[in-house]
């Protein structure tokens, strides 16, 4: 799902990255006032944790990446804004560092699995109305939530490829950066992760939230006890 230099152009890239700055601001002050001291050490886990997860990745037809990122399962143990952290912090080391991810495109990416994301993981969760007492219902919640958050994120960026031949194109109606128009990038993206990532996300999320279920519950952040208590 990294989106490689040269397929979105600046009408595209540089407003994303202002949005990312500007969300990212907000989840440091909130990330500094709701995380415990005690639990710090976990968003570290959290960002390594991504960033091993993402290094799994398969081509996808259409010059993206296909594969599990971790953002839902931090958003709801850690909270959406950690998890906005975090996952940045994995995506721009990928980026500078392995390549992984367009520097141009650093903004989007960042914005896609680690704003967007993070939110759709934790509110769908939350929908739910989980509880530590029933834990089928949580197991479900979790899953649906890392299931739900990988796709619609795929098709958010299926929609950033597939807008560029209208944005940006040469007088002779060529695209000059993504060549694939939605009717192509969409069903690329989208089928992929609706019948393999996707599944292996919820799977993750999943297994991970059952486990701090059932050993340290008091950090699941989604259940209103992961808050700054030191």
């Amino acid at each position: 799902m990294h989106i490689p230099d040269g397929y979105l152009s600046p009408q595209t890239y540089i407003p994303l990255m202002g949005v990312f700055v500007a969300a990212t601001a907000i989840a440091v002050k909130k990330v500094r006032k709701d995380v415990s001291a005690r639990n710090i050490p976990y968003l570290g886990m959290a960002a390594a944790f991504s960033f091993i997860i993402m290094m799994f990745n398969l081509p996808i037809p259409g010059g993206t990446t296909g594969h599990a990122v971790g953002s839902a399962v931090i958003a709801i143990l850690l909270g959406p804004w950690a998890a906005m952290v975090a996952v940045s912090v994995a995506l721009i080391i990928q980026a500078l560092i392995f390549g992984d991810g367009g520097i141009t495109a650093i903004g989007a990416n960042c914005f896609n699995m680690a704003v967007f994301m993070p939110f759709v993981a934790y509110y769908t969760f939350k929908l739910f109305g989980a509880r530590p007492a029933a834990k089928s219902r949580v197991f479900i919640a979790a899953f649906v939530s890392g299931y739900l958050s990988l796709v619609m994120t795929a098709v958010l960026t299926a929609v950033e490829f597939g807008i560029q031949p209208m944005i940006a194109s040469a007088p002779d109606g060529k695209a000059l950066y993504c060549p694939y128009d939605l009717s192509i990038a969409i069903p690329a993206m989208a089928i992929e992760h609706l019948v393999l990532f996707g599944i292996v996300e919820g799977v993750i999320t999943a297994m991970i939230v059952r486990y701090f279920l059932k050993n340290e519950s008091g950090l699941i952040y989604a259940f209103g006890k992961g808050g700054k208590n030191d």
